[in-house]
């Protein structure tokens, strides 16, 4: 009822060489996007944050990755010393840190 011919492509109709490099033109091309809009930025952002770590000094105000704020007593090659206040010190990774305040620096204002 409802047939079609069948028709075949005849062999070497896409062009051979010109046809590959048609084909693998974007895979060519993601390698770059992907390189300047992932990779790079992250990059940037690790050795941003080493740099962060490596200046860390005594009575600096840090933010830990849980959301601890607290004042630099003691600095280690891999650990700092933080006093939360009312004698609480508790002892955290360099690597957890997520900023550095600096004396003096303002705390930001909370939004009501």
């Amino acid at each position: 009822m409802f047939s079609f011919p069948a028709y075949a492509q005849a062999a070497g109709a896409s062009g051979g060489a010109g046809g590959f490099l048609n084909a693998i033109m974007p895979l060519l091309l993601i390698i770059p996007i992907f390189y300047f809009l992932l990779i790079r930025p992250q990059q940037r952002r690790m050795k941003a944050h080493k740099a962060m770590i490596d200046a860390v000094k005594k009575n600096d105000t840090v933010v830990t990755g849980g959301g601890l704020i607290g004042k630099v007593k003691r600095v280690t090659e891999t650990e700092i010393d933080v006093d939360l206040g009312n004698g609480n010190v508790v002892k955290v990774v360099k690597g957890t840190l997520s900023e550095v305040r600096q004396p003096g620096t303002p705390a930001a204002a909370a939004n009501d």
